[in-house]
């Protein structure tokens, strides 16, 4: 049964279905310079935007407008495809086009990033890649913080504000019952008794966290919430949410090297 949806003058019911073949064969002629079957592939991919839009269903900014910011991630992912990868265009489309959508969202955030505080978040990220290369480990935010010259506090705020955890289980595209999950675009060549040693250890390792400890680990990688988020849901600062944070997840590879 399908459904008529229309968004951005569009009505889905209309636009085109293309096989397996054909979406190869239009994607050597894009490569080869054709813009008109450029936009033949584009349309005919445009209820792959709309099945990643649904997932930001009920936010401020209208469906409209988050289609068309999909559909430039889907032109970046068209445009940027590499027909050598094994893999399926959605499964490479899809990404970009998630991507490009949270970044729309955050930049028209109500309660939006000021700019000092992205800048300040952005030079962190710099100073944490120049500390990682000099001394191959994952620095502390009161490294990063000192070499910046910035209270702790503020570095950790200013990066929590850019972030936006998703589940790993989050469906981010369907079609029939080719569904494709956040997890399905995070590569793991591992074998399955290295996965299953792995799990072990990991599991180990939480076990020897403290209650709080275990707590926030639960909250921050396992249902996808902030440090502000779970700051409000304990009871204690975002600032002690990610001292805590960051203690377990040493604590964590320390027990698993």
């Amino acid at each position: 049964m399908n459904s008529k949806v229309v968004i951005t003058g569009v009505n889905t019911n209309n636009l085109p279905k293309l096989s397996g073949k054909e979406q190869c064969e239009l994607m050597t002629k894009i490569k080869n310079g054709d813009k008109t079957a450029r936009e033949q592939f584009a349309i005919a991919n445009m209820r792959l935007v709309l099945s990643v839009c649904q997932k930001f269903a009920g936010r401020k900014e209208s469906m409209d407008d988050i289609f068309q910011v999909g559909c430039v991630g889907l032109m970046k992912a068209i445009d940027n495809f590499d027909t050598s990868l094994n893999v399926r265009f959605s499964t490479y489309a899809v990404p970009m086009i998630v991507g490009e959508i949270k970044r729309f969202l955050r930049d028209n955030n109500s309660i939006r990033v000021s700019r000092s505080m992205r800048d300040i978040a952005y030079r962190a990220l710099k100073v944490r890649e120049e500390l990682i290369r000099e001394n191959q480990q994952e620095p502390k935010i009161e490294d990063i913080a000192s070499k910046m010259d910035i209270d702790v506090k503020q570095v950790a705020i200013a990066l929590d504000a850019i972030s936006d955890p998703l589940s790993l289980g989050e469906p981010v595209h369907g079609e029939g019952d080719d569904t494709i999950y956040l997890m399905d675009q995070v590569s793991d060549n591992k074998s399955g008794e290295d996965k299953w040693l792995e799990s072990l250890n990991l599991k180990d390792a939480l076990s020897k966290l403290s209650g709080r400890e275990k707590e926030i680990i639960k909250y921050r990688y396992f249902i996808g919430k902030t440090q502000m988020e779970v700051s409000n849901e304990i009871g204690i600062s975002q600032a002690q949410v990610s001292r805590l944070e960051k203690n377990a997840i040493d604590e964590i590879r320390k027990n698993m090297i």
